[in-house]
Formats: C-alpha cells, structure tokens, sequence
C-alpha cells in the first residue's frame, strides 16, 4: 500500500486481556459503518459464541506458519499458546474504503508501526487495578482458572509498553470509555488522520 492511497483512519485499541478492547472494537463498528474490524488468523480454537470469517479466521497450526512464511502477515504474535495474525491482503483492500480498528496486542502494535506507510491511530486500555481485572475476567466465564490466571499475570508485561501508544484510556465505566474512543477519533478525522500524542484525555 502506497502511502497516499487513502486517508482512512487505521486505529489500535490494545489491552491486557479482559480490559475490554474487543466489546468497544464491536461497538464502534456498529455505531460507525465506516469502521470495519480487522479479524485476524489465529490458531485458537473457536468459542461456542464465534463465527469464524467474523471473530477471527481460525486456521490450523501449520496453515499459519506457512502464511508467516511467505511474508503474508502485517504483524503476528504467539499469546498463551497460540498464534494471531493480521494479513496483508485484507487490510490492504479493506482500508481502500473504510476505516480499520484493529484489536491486537503490544506485540502486534509493534510490528505494524514497523511499516511507516501505515496511518496509524494508537490507544491502550487499562483498569483501575489488577483486582478489577482479575474479576473481569471471572465475570467472562470464558477461561479456565488456569487460563485467568495466565492473563492476570501477563497484566504486569502488557502495561510496560503503554508508552509505544498515543492515547491511554482508563475503562472505568464502558460507555464514557467508548465516547474518549470516540473522541479521539473525530479529533483525527477532523484532522486528517494527524496523530496527536495526548497519553490520556
């Protein structure tokens, strides 16, 4: 992608696991029909509730590995066991015509911001504390205890990267969370996608 192809936004919302991210990346695709989510490949199996093609592309280990291979990839991560990725292709069309969230970790944040002809919007989410962490992800009843316990302890390594962003949002409350989103957004959009470096709003 050149650099000028398209003046759509391309905005990161990364997290520690259960701060969120993935409900406010859906709400903002509902609420603004610009925005199309990025869905990843990933090597996870499915949850009862995902659909893949929609959630995520869900692929087998070495699918995967061959994508990575051949340089298919913007940026891939392996997190708790398993492999994501975001593939060149689709963002390269998708971007053409809509703008992008992508929901993605520090790892892959770091890799696209690797590639200086991507326009990118960057914010990091984070809770109050780590108790109010662990119980989000209670509250999910989507992992096991021993998987709660493996994403609660990754808190510590995901908020060391919080500087690599341009935007920090505490989630203290989901719906004045998504109108700071928000609000970062149109402040770019009315801007022409020039990033502006406020840590917090």
């Amino acid at each position: 992608m050149r650099e000028n192809d398209t003046e759509n936004l391309m905005v990161i919302l990364s997290s520690p696991s259960g701060v969120g991210k993935t409900t406010l990346t859906k709400k903002l695709q509902q609420k603004n029909r610009s925005f199309k989510i990025s869905v990843s490949h990933t090597t996870r199996a499915p949850r009862s509730n995902e659909v893949d093609g929609i959630d995520y592309h869900f692929v087998n280990k070495e699918k995967f590995l061959k994508l990575k291979k051949e340089n298919k990839f913007y940026e891939s991560a392996e997190i708790f066991g398993n492999y994501y990725g975001t593939l060149k292709e689709n963002v390269d069309k998708g971007i053409k015509n809509n703008d992008i969230i992508f929901d993605i970790d520090w790892q892959g944040t770091k890799q696209l911001s690797n590639f200086k002809n991507l326009k990118l919007i960057k914010i990091f989410l984070i809770t109050e504390n780590k108790e109010e962490l662990k119980n989000r992800l209670k509250k999910r009843n989507q992992n096991t205890n021993n998987e709660i316990e493996n994403r609660f302890k990754s808190f510590d390594e995901d908020i060391k990267h919080w500087s690599d962003y341009d935007y920090i949002i505490i989630n203290k409350n989901l719906d004045n969370c998504f109108r700071q989103l928000e609000k970062i957004i149109e402040l770019n959009k009315t801007k022409k996608v020039t990033v502006f470096s406020h840590k917090s709003l």
